[in-house]
């Protein structure tokens, strides 16, 4: 069983898939008719990984269609079983094809005598409740199972309707593809039919469960559990209208502390999908919150407050915020306290901070009571309490960081002075709690000093003065602010380097995992605060410190974080003594490239301006060892780890270097190959003046041509890296806004100083750079532009000025070490598209057979996979579909055909539910022989950027000559006249 669970679990591609998901389909088939109860148990609960391995719809079709025959003849223990595995698949119900058998073997089961039964697949019925909103019979057994006397049937019919309910609000019909205006209307045809048999069913619900809880026969308890079903009748206006009011008869009515908790949570839920009724509910909540004096109803006003705050906070207005803050001012509880705080800090967050400050027409009174936020802030910033604590300096924060008046700069002294007594107070606990609020301190740290650059030198010095006797986990957490902070801002002089120094000598021998994690951020921080190359003095108490103290997997890290920050000497010896130390020759070859990259970028640090001979070796050395390093890179590669980033970005690095090196060697060329004699008077002939300077035009043309080639093989690679982190995509467009300043600079000086226009590389933008590598990127532009500009249609056609400035402008952008990035090194983010493609052959190879005067229905399936943190950086809104067809090889006769029918060209965008796609494209294909289909997906993502994230898939369509048309052919080349019908089937072919 075993060997046969690894056999179908094997990664593989879909069609190569096919029988091994069969096989694995009849293994588990297999288990389910085995006559032992612990076998079939065993076989029902491996279904939902199947699922998972083989998510499309004929798999899932017939594996369901076995689980509803189980559910239908077992016993109760499997029905269980099979509810399980139902609800944990339950993104996969869509796929099921034949859902009337589906459901009509389920259904079988709500006529048995045991209610347990009944409960069971009212509960089942409820799982599927999105692929069945509108049947009658379900509906009806759920209303008829809600007057049962058996306590575990009337819970079930509970959860069902709860779960129709939901499915009432939600119209939404899977999108295959785009519509044509007639297939529009259909679908909203069918649309309204399905939202008016839902309304049908949550209108009937709501009324029955209107009566249960106003009868007086229903029990307290199972009153509690039927309210939060009308959460879900907002679909319909009046619909929740009426249950609005029948909420608000609950609160008066029922005034016990379980029954208003329930119908409050209940009444928020609603307004919060209804969207209408929110301002009333946050009155009624401040109400209850400000009037009731249990605590209990206390908690749950503020609970149901931070979710609306979260959800919609333009809705709040002055006086709603005005009401909370003196709720918190007058509260003698610190725990509720704690609780209106984490909604006022959610508050200050977000645009109800903006309203809240506004200049009001009304009085001065006003004006004044609008700072008792202000007032409750600095109150909180010292309180014993260091939740209530961290809130008050977090709503300081926020309100410094959002406001710009005045009269509020005072506010950020006082921001600082909480956020050091947090800090003093924090750093000495180990306590999870501590750490918690420690997270939030720093966290306002860095933004604080992001939106006032003014105040980091103060919060600097604090962090550092702090770090010496801060405990070991407290020490990484502010080792990460004060990176964050260095990496907006060059606040860490290399007067502080000492103190840094100093902190990493003292960290001690231990070899704890605080103690590792303290060692990796230290040396970051020391990374960060070097904006030059690391001195040996350096260099060596790292070494001796991880001799020390360290293992090989914290080596690695610092060196990875040095090969970030452009430390390139360090990374390179760190990386050449890990390379005895890994056990896999995949890793060793990794490393060994990285050691080679690091070295290369190494020589490129001696490059000094004017003096182009040592340019030139000195690129010469660092290609040699980024060729050494590729093959390395390569040999690390493996199928589950293809390294294509890496791979791509190495290789455009290498041509960078090397179209660099050519252009210097092009501008050497106007000393070491001066123009001919006749230079003059072929310039004068062509009428281009650039012709008098020999064959430097021609170079320096493929020279432009090839640094534009580049800008957009880089573009390329940004839009094929969906799941990069921001930083390592803004590296890609570095280094594509280096080839085209490049490019344009040879235009401005060279080829066409006439035409050229500075405005758009004007540099706007430079106040939000992210890190000290963009920093620099971005003064070594502007520097170049400005001596682009200076020279631009001076001493024309072409002088030494002009070459000198091409080669400066070379060495001042590698002079800047390359910093290799996360996604270099880690994917955080993990997403990938499987396709299926039916008609498929069983064999690659093989073509599909198509008569010529009929179209072929291509049908493309799709699943989009995940890793361990789903839309971590940016989530897919739709995916685009093209498919294009390529004559491979004719065979027939050559007949003259439009071009419009020799090729397919379509494009289909499809929006993914529950992360499955399907659409269909029709395709033509009239010429006879081969024809090579390539069906190739890019992804969108919700700001509607397209990535190129692939795949790609291919099959072969082999186009044959119907036999009437073979027939009337070969009674042609027989001599014979063709009959009327012949004539009738070419106009009908034509149509």
């Amino acid at each position: 069983m075993a060997a046969s669970a690894k056999s179908f679990l094997a990664d593989a591609g879909y069609g190569e898939q096919e029988l091994d998901a069969n096989s694995a389909l009849m293994e588990l088939d297999k288990g389910l008719r085995s006559g032992k109860l612990g076998e079939q148990c065993e076989a029902v609960v491996r279904f939902p990984r199947l699922f998972q391995k083989y998510p499309f719809p004929i798999l899932i079709n017939s594996a369901f269609l076995k689980l509803a025959d189980v559910f239908r003849v077992g016993n109760n223990f499997l029905r269980l079983c099979v509810l399980k595995v139902t609800q944990q698949s339950e993104k996969h119900l869509e796929k099921i094809l034949n859902v009337d058998e589906f459901v009509k073997r389920v259904f079988s089961v709500i006529h048995s005598n045991d209610p347990v039964a009944r409960a069971i697949t009212l509960r089942m019925l409820g799982s599927m409740a999105s692929i069945i909103p509108e049947r009658k019979n379900a509906h009806h057994s759920i209303r008829q199972s809600l007057d049962s006397h058996d306590n575990v049937e009337v819970e079930a019919a509970i959860f069902a309707a709860a779960n129709f309910s939901a499915q009432s609000n939600n119209g939404k019909i899977l999108n295959m593809g785009t519509q044509s205006g007639i297939a529009a209307l259909i679908k909203d045809y069918f649309t309204e039919i399905t939202l008016g048999n839902k309304r049908d069913f949550a209108a009937g619900i709501c009324n029955k469960i209107s009566e249960m809880i106003q009868g007086l026969a229903t029990p307290v308890d199972l009153k509690l559990k039927l309210i939060p079903i009308l959460q879900h009748m907002h679909h319909d206006a009046s619909l929740a209208s009426s249950s609005r009011q029948l909420l608000q008869q609950l609160v008066t009515s029922y005034p016990s502390t379980k029954m208003v908790i329930v119908t409050l949570h209940t009444f928020t839920l609603l307004a919060a999908s209804s969207l209408v009724d929110i301002p009333k509910q946050i009155q009624l909540l401040l109400q209850y919150l400000k009037n009731d004096p249990r605590k209990a109803v206390k908690r749950l006003a503020i609970q149901d407050l931070k979710l609306l705050a979260n959800k919609t906070p333009h809705t709040w207005s002055r006086e709603n915020i005005q009401a909370l803050c003196e709720s918190a001012l007058h509260t003698p509880y610190d725990s509720l306290k704690l609780g209106m705080l984490s909604v006022l800090s959610t508050l200050s967050g977000t645009i109800a901070i903006k309203q809240y400050f506004s200049s009001a027409p009304g009085t001065a009174a006003t004006t004044a009571r609008s700072f008792d936020l202000v007032k409750l802030a600095q109150e909180c910033c010292y309180h014993n309490n260091r939740g209530i604590a961290a809130h008050g300096v977090r709503i300081l924060t926020n309100i410094s960081a959002s406001c710009q008046e005045k009269d509020l700069l005072p506010l950020e002294q006082d921001a600082v002075f909480g956020l050091e007594a947090l800090l003093v107070l924090c750093s000495q606990d180990d306590s999870p709690g501590a750490q918690a609020t420690l997270k939030i301190t720093l966290t306002c740290m860095v933004k604080l000093v992001k939106c006032r650059p003014h105040l980091s030198q103060s919060v600097v010095e604090s962090l550092l003065t702090q770090l010496h006797s801060a405990q070991d986990a407290a020490r990484i957490l502010m080792c990460h602010c004060l990176a964050a902070i260095a990496m907006q801002l060059p606040v860490l002089a290399d007067g502080m380097l000492g103190d840094l120094m100093d902190l990493y000598k003292l960290i001690g021998r231990s070899a704890t995992d605080k103690k590792q994690e303290l060692l990796v951020s230290l040396a970051t921080v020391i990374f960060v605060s070097s904006q030059k190359a690391l001195s040996s003095e350096v260099k060596t108490v790292i070494k001796q410190q991880l001799e020390n103290a360290s293992n090989g997997w914290t080596a690695y890290r610092i060196a990875r974080q040095a090969s970030r920050m452009g430390n390139h000497d360090m990374a390179r010896e760190l990386y050449q003594s890990l390379l005895t130390q890994v056990a896999s020759e995949h890793f060793y070859f990794w490393l060994n490239s990285l050691k080679e990259f690091s070295h290369a970028e190494q020589c490129l640090t001696g490059l000094q301006e004017d003096n182009y001979s040592s340019a030139l070796s000195c690129i010469a050395e660092a290609l040699k060892s980024y060729h050494k390093g590729i093959a390395s890179l390569t040999a690390a590669s493996t199928p589950l780890n293809p390294l294509s980033f890496q791979c791509g970005f190495v290789k455009l690095r290498i041509d960078l270097l090397q179209a660099f090196s050519q252009l210097i060697c092009t501008c050497n060329s106007l000393k070491t190959s001066p123009p001919p004699a006749i230079a003059t008077t072929i310039a004068m002939t062509s009428g281009n003046d650039l012709q008098r300077c020999g064959r430097i035009s021609n170079q320096m043309k493929h020279s432009m041509e090839e640094f534009r080639n580049l800008a957009t093989r880089y573009g390329d690679l940004y839009q094929s890296s969906f799941d990069a982190d921001s930083a390592t995509l803004r590296n890609v467009e570095l280094q594509q806004q280096s080839c085209l300043l490049i490019s344009h600079a040879i235009e401005a000086l060279i080829l066409d100083p006439e035409s050229t226009s500075f405005q758009e590389y004007s540099s706007n933008g430079t106040a939000h750079v992210e890190s000290e590598y963009e920093r620099r990127m971005m003064s070594v532009f502007n520097r170049v532009l400005e001596e682009v500009e200076s020279l631009n249609r001076k001493y024309a056609p072409v002088s030494y000025l002009h070459t000198a400035c091409l080669c400066n402008a070379v060495i001042a952008l590698l002079k800047v070490p390359l910093s290799f990035q996360r996604y270099f090194f880690q994917k955080l983010q993990s997403t990938s598209i499987k396709l299926a493609l039916s008609p498929s052959p069983r064999n690659p190879a093989e073509p599909i057979a198509v008569q010529n005067n009929q179209q072929l229905a291509l049908k493309v399936e799709g699943v989009v996979q995940h890793g361990s943190k789903p839309g971590l950086f940016r989530k897919i809104q739709s995916v685009c579909l093209n498919v294009s067809s390529v004559l491979q090889s004719k065979s027939g006769q050559d007949y003259k055909i439009p071009i419009d029918n020799m090729t397919n060209e379509m494009e289909q965008r499809v929006e993914p539910h529950n992360d499955y796609f399907s659409t269909q494209f029709l395709l033509n294909f009239v010429i006879l022989g081969t024809h090579n289909i390539t069906v190739e997906s890019s992804v969108i993502d919700s700001n509607g950027i397209v990535w190129k994230t692939g795949p790609k898939t291919t099959i072969f369509v082999k186009s044959l000559e119907d036999p009437y048309s073979q027939q009337v052919r070969l009674q042609q080349q027989q001599g014979q006249p063709p009959s009327q019908q012949q004539q009738q089937r070419t106009a009908y072919s034509r149509f």
